[in-house]
């Protein structure tokens, strides 16, 4: 079976995942879930994006882990589309959950949809921090009160400079054995970046009729759909 790596996406930590861990344990995979360097209980740790991609890799190297399934949600798509480069031959395949992917030379603001110095600027007014979303902003994501109450209460100022540091990467992405998972309630088609990915051979494309945090709102079926893919790899 395989070892996932689990890492949530900005604000969050391996809390995220811990309906989604129990899940994967009782079909006999290992589960890692990731805080990485600046979040939650490792909050007040200097981070950048190069950080967060080391982080990845440091876990999969300290636990001598194989067959190993790197799963990226939302911002965190772009360090876990880094590290699973870094990994070699370690790697069975990568899943990003309704996620950005890296591309050289660009950040996480350079392809913020506002634009990135709407965000930089944010961050800047902020102390150097992206500051967590409020409860209304997760309205029309199938999630419940509870569960937003649950986000907002877990969520952590996200670094700065993890979102406007440039992506490196070793080789194409395209290389990389990968599943999308797209979340239709955050919008109905992939960015022009991720389709254009699809097209290839190695890249599978599954939805979820859910909204952008499919850990929260449909932890179970998210379950279902990373066993599958570890089982395709």
């Amino acid at each position: 079976m395989a070892n996932f790596v689990l890492v949530a996406g900005a604000w969050l930590g391996a809390w995220a995942w811990d309906e989604v861990v129990p899940e994967l344990r009782a079909a006999g995979h290992s589960t890692h879930p990731l805080t990485l360097s600046g979040l939650g209980d490792r909050k007040g740790l200097p981070a950048g994006q190069q950080t967060h991609v080391r982080d990845i890799v440091d876990e999969v190297e300290r636990h001598d882990l194989h067959d190993v399934v790197v799963v990226g949600h939302s911002y965190s798509g772009i360090p876990v589309g880094q590290a699973a480069e870094r990994i070699g031959d370690r790697l069975a395949c990568v899943v990003f959950v309704d996620s950005n992917i890296p591309a050289q030379g660009e950040s996480f603001a350079s392809r913020w949809w506002q634009g990135s110095p709407a965000l930089e600027s944010a961050i800047d007014k902020n102390g150097g921090f992206w500051a967590p979303l409020a409860a209304d902003d997760y309205d029309g994501q199938g999630l419940t009160d509870d569960q937003i109450r649950r986000i907002v209460s877990g969520s952590t100022p996200h670094p700065g400079a993890t979102l406007t540091e440039p992506a490196a990467l070793e080789r194409p992405l395209g290389e990389l054995s990968a599943t999308y998972i797209k979340c239709l309630l955050d919008g109905p088609e992939p960015t022009d970046d991720v389709a254009a990915l699809l097209t290839g051979k190695r890249w599978e494309l599954i939805e979820m009729n859910t909204g952008h945090w499919p850990m929260f709102s449909e932890p179970r079926e998210l379950a279902r759909i990373l066993h599958r893919a570890a089982s395709e790899s």
